[in-house]
């Protein structure tokens, strides 16, 4: 089993990792520089999973932070098998720390994104299930629901620039009133708040998790909306 130390922030080489990656795409140069991605990469993104869940098991107790890869550290390896993309690899980092007894995607979480030289947080689900969907767009006509996810994504619009998404569909799905207060949500298909920034300095240091968590504490009322919902 891979030992995992204290995180003390993630190294300049980490960033720069991914910037040499996108100029040097290629089974090849991967291999051979495959040591630093382990060191400079894959070490500290585990170190960082496991402090970042005991940081955010404070505001979601029962949190899943599993450092591993296809748990909460996503593989660097592409699916290029129906993509007109065929580089094989991702030229970003990214962390996933979820609530919720579904499949890890099927769950309201924290998304951590590292991509040259930014880094971008987030919390909610990307993509709802048919399910949850379904079960969404009955909570927006909601009242008590409704208002509940009004409150949400005001409480966190108007700090830190974060961006609220999710709006996907050109109509409201039938079935559903198009002059509904909430309609607009209506045509979500899945609901997240994020933030994105340059990297800042916090991100090469212990720092970063009270960075983090600072910002997915802001967002949290999204989550927990969330959170109830998919219960």
């Amino acid at each position: 089993m891979t030992q995992i130390t204290s995180f003390n922030g993630f190294p300049k080489e980490c960033s720069e990792f991914f910037n040499y990656l996108v100029t040097n795409n290629s089974r090849d140069w991967f291999n051979s520089h495959k040591s630093e991605y382990e060191s400079y990469v894959l070490a500290p993104a585990r170190s960082f999973v496991v402090a970042m869940g005991d940081r955010l098991s404070q505001i979601a107790p029962d949190i899943h932070a599993e450092p591993m890869i296809d748990r909460s550290i996503f593989r660097i390896h592409r699916d290029v098998r129906f993509s007109t993309d065929k580089n094989p690899y991702k030229t970003h980092l990214g962390i996933w720390l979820w609530q919720g007894e579904a499949p890890r995607m099927e769950n309201s979480g924290f998304y951590f994104h590292l991509e040259q030289n930014t880094l971008m947080l987030g919390v909610g689900i990307y993509r709802f299930s048919q399910l949850t969907l379904q079960k969404y767009r009955q909570a927006v006509i909601n009242q008590q629901m409704g208002e509940k996810l009004d409150s949400a994504i005001a409480s966190i619009a108007h700090k830190r620039n974060y961006s609220i998404g999710g709006l996907y569909y050109k109509r409201v799905p039938r079935g559903y009133d198009r002059n509904h207060k909430r309609a607009e949500l209506l045509r979500y298909n899945g609901l997240s708040a994020a933030q994105e920034t340059k990297i800042p300095d916090e991100f090469y240091s212990d720092k970063l998790i009270e960075y983090c968590f600072v910002r997915y504490s802001d967002m949290l009322p999204i989550h927990q909306w969330l959170v109830d919902l998919t219960r």
